[in-house]
């Protein structure tokens, strides 16, 4: 019984997780307007931008996978009533390999993005909700 419900604890913090992630892309696009002369839907057009882009159009972004991995490792902890670190890891594993998909391979960002975000923005999270959470 214990499985199902730490499995439960990873699904629904994958889910949780991603919707924060998405809001905050959403939102950072309001915040920080792309240029008039790009199509944010078109993959192409932002594999052409991404090198004349801001700095300030990656705080959403990074902020998005940081507080998307924040927030679903929080909700799975809050969820899974063993094996918590498990769980927890788990999330942070899989938003880690999104990031590596989408920062490396997808979307082709500037290597000081790339570095930063997966370097602080999964695990870290990871072990701060462990920390906040889990109370020894």
């Amino acid at each position: 019984m214990q499985i199902i419900r730490t499995l439960i604890a990873i699904i629904v913090g994958l889910f949780i997780g991603s919707a924060v992630n998405m809001s905050l892309v959403k939102l950072g696009g309001f915040v920080f307007p792309l240029p008039d002369n790009l199509d944010a839907s078109k993959m192409e057009d932002l594999k052409a931008a991404f090198s004349s882009l801001d700095w300030f159009h990656f705080i959403f972004p990074f902020l998005a996978h940081a507080l998307g991995t924040l927030s679903g490792v929080i909700i799975a902890l809050l969820i899974s009533d063993d094996h918590k670190k498990i769980s927890s890891f788990t999330i942070a594993i899989f938003f880690f390999g999104g990031g590596v998909v989408m920062n490396l391979y997808m979307l082709p960002s500037p290597i000081v993005f790339t570095i930063l975000d997966l370097g602080l923005a999964y695990f870290p999270m990871a072990i701060l909700a462990n920390r906040w959470m889990i109370k020894d």
